[in-house]
């Protein structure tokens, strides 16, 4: 590379933005609006290079601020396409001892769009350079929200399946354990989640399977009392069932029930995968390339997984940051149509891949193959930021 090409890559710009983007459900039989907050992060070369990255479930204005005050001035004049180099500065700058939590999800966001750059640098699909193992992708969607009704569920589930999804997930436990002040018995909660599963169990029929995702809301006498409950209706795995995703409960849990368990979307550094692997505590690991230091840390995560025979999966949704990376691995696996997120991402990039028959093809667009509308983001950004993470 001559010295006006590495010139050309270096890194003039870092911005983020938080967002707090409303999204309208409308399925039969469910209407209603519904939220997530996000932060957008765009990095721009001095020749003119864009790339963009996000990341979300977490507090949008602290990470935005970690990096356009911290991590971003740290890397201006640095090689774009040096995402090592540059993911080994920011973990010293950011989590010198160890910490998981904002700094990953400001590294996740900063990555990913790094990884769009050099995409575009070099005229290929992220999904190309990380591997190119498949063109497309199965995925599960998720469409089951604590704000449905029984005949919701079961009317959404079969929307889903109608269209060739044969995985669908619907979330259980509703933070029961963190909302004990209102109060709200959790065996109630769980007693409810039970009718739920089985209605959509008889709305679908035998075949489809059905994912769980507790989403870390639930001490462990109550994940198995759960688990335990489900086992005969046909369940895919059952996600974050534990508080804190304890790997010493979760390889517990896993040794008393039949339900596969599956955690792993909000572990931010490589450490945490290694713990849930040690304890053999899920039968799936669950890497999020938004969430846990983006592509970069993700293939350490990946390779993790595959020298212990250990599946993976895409947990905490943004679909089509997430996609490029299940395509690109060899032992890639399903990646979350998260209906919601993909709303929103809808609202931030317009239109993007759609499953049909339960897969998503990639796209061959030089880098991640869509970037947001400038006019979109400056409208989203007036909006005042929520306190809530993502209501539905």
């Amino acid at each position: 590379m001559n010295q006006d090409t590495a010139d050309r890559h270096r890194i003039a710009r870092v911005t983020a933005t938080p967002l707090n983007v409303e999204a309208r459900f409308d399925l039969p039989g469910f209407a209603r609006d519904a939220s997530l907050s996000l932060v957008l992060v765009e990095v721009e070369t001095q020749g003119g290079l864009v790339g963009h990255g996000l990341t979300a479930i977490t507090e949008e204005e602290i990470v935005a601020a970690a990096v356009n005050e911290v991590a971003g001035p740290a890397l201006i004049g640095e090689d774009a396409l040096a995402h090592e180099k540059l993911w080994d500065r920011l973990y010293w700058l950011l989590s010198p001892r160890g910490q998981t939590g904002y700094a990953s999800h400001a590294m996740a966001a900063i990555d990913l769009a790094l990884w769009d750059i050099k995409g575009k640098a070099l005229n290929q699909p992220v999904w190309r350079l990380l591997g190119a193992a498949r063109p497309r992708v199965p995925v599960y969607v998720t469409f089951g929200f604590a704000s449905m009704d029984r005949d919701q569920l079961a009317s959404a589930a079969k929307h889903w399946a109608g269209q060739g999804n044969a995985r669908l997930k619907m979330v259980v436990g509703h933070h029961a354990q963190q909302r004990r002040d209102e109060p709200r018995p959790v065996l109630d909660v769980l007693r409810e989640d039970l009718q739920r599963v089985r209605a959509v169990r008889d709305a679908v029929g035998p075949e489809p399977l059905i994912y769980l995702d507790a989403n870390c809301s639930l001490d462990p006498y109550n994940a198995r009392w759960l688990a335990e409950r489900v086992a005969e209706l046909n369940i895919g795995f059952f996600e974050e069932p534990i508080a804190e995703n304890d790997p010493r409960q979760l390889a517990l849990l896993r040794s008393q029930v039949r339900v596969p368990l599956a955690a792993g979307q909000n572990e931010g550094l490589l450490h945490r995968f290694r713990g849930l692997v040690e304890a053999q505590a899920v039968d799936v690991l669950q890497p999020n390339v938004a969430i846990g230091g983006g592509y970069t840390q993700c293939l350490r995560a990946a390779g993790l997984a595959a020298a212990f025979n250990q599946p993976i999966a895409n947990g905490g949704a943004w679909t089509h940051h997430n996609m490029h990376f299940h395509a690109g691995i060899a032992n890639g696996g399903l990646v979350e149509y998260h209906h919601l997120a993909v709303l929103v991402t809808e609202r931030i990039f317009g239109a993007l891949p759609r499953p049909e028959a339960g897969w998503i093809t990639l796209p061959e667009a030089p880098g991640l193959g869509f970037s947001p509308d400038p006019a979109a983001v400056r409208e989203l950004a007036r909006v005042p930021t929520s306190r809530g993470k993502g209501k539905a």
